[in-house]
């Protein structure tokens, strides 16, 4: 999992990695499914460590037992955008016959983290075949009020026509027959698709906010 996704979706409020991974379920539908439980785990736990997320503690009033929170340090808050409305971001509770939690992890983005996830939100490189980072990206930006989304696709958008230029016109010079070119329409074809799918999305996300 990306280490900027779990970011953004701490980007809204401090965070149990259970609730985490109910909106990560929630923004992916099915193919949140197939996500491990504990990769939630391992990549706050790479977070912390990198100074991106810190770990509080409160007390549990419930419990004596103090319960560990994870909240963001100073560095992880310089670069955070102001949030939109609490409503648009949901408020989970424990899961319904859920474990009974005496040690409750909660973290919280520092201003380190907040940095790093205002850089990935400018960045225009184009995910792996798999396009649920940039689906996270668009989702977590209109939730937590760090960016617009229409904006984010027309970046993106650009910089896929002009990776597509540059692939017609090196796929114009091979040969015909040439193994090259037939890679090459690959990646023109594979780019065309790309461009197409941004294209619903701007509509998706201008339909959104129409209904605002």
């Amino acid at each position: 999992m990306e280490q900027e996704v779990v970011l953004a979706m701490l980007a809204k409020q401090p965070s149990q990695g259970y609730q985490l991974r109910a909106r990560l379920n929630r923004a992916l539908g099915p193919l949140g499914e197939e996500m491990n439980d504990g990769q939630i785990y391992v990549t706050l736990g790479s977070l912390e460590k990198a100074g991106f997320v810190a770990r509080l503690r409160a007390p549990d009033t419930s419990n004596p037992a103090e319960r560990m929170v994870y909240e963001l340090n100073a560095a992880g808050q310089e670069g955070a955008h102001g949030w939109r409305s609490e409503s648009s971001w949901p408020s989970l509770g424990p899961r319904p016959g859920g474990p009974d939690r005496t040690d409750r992890k909660v973290y919280e983005l520092t201003p380190a983290g907040n940095e790093r996830l205002n850089e990935w939100l400018a960045e225009v490189s184009w995910p792996k075949p798999d396009l649920a980072e940039f689906h996270l990206k668009l989702v977590a930006a209109a939730v937590a009020g760090l960016a617009d989304p229409v904006g984010i696709v027309e970046a993106q958008r650009r910089e896929l026509l002009r990776r597509l230029r540059d692939a017609q016109r090196a796929a114009m010079a091979e040969s015909d027959h040439s193994a090259a070119g037939l890679l090459l329409e690959g990646i023109v074809l594979r780019l065309q698709a790309d461009l197409r799918w941004l294209e619903v999305c701007e509509r998706a996300w201008n339909r959104r906010r129409r209904n605002r």
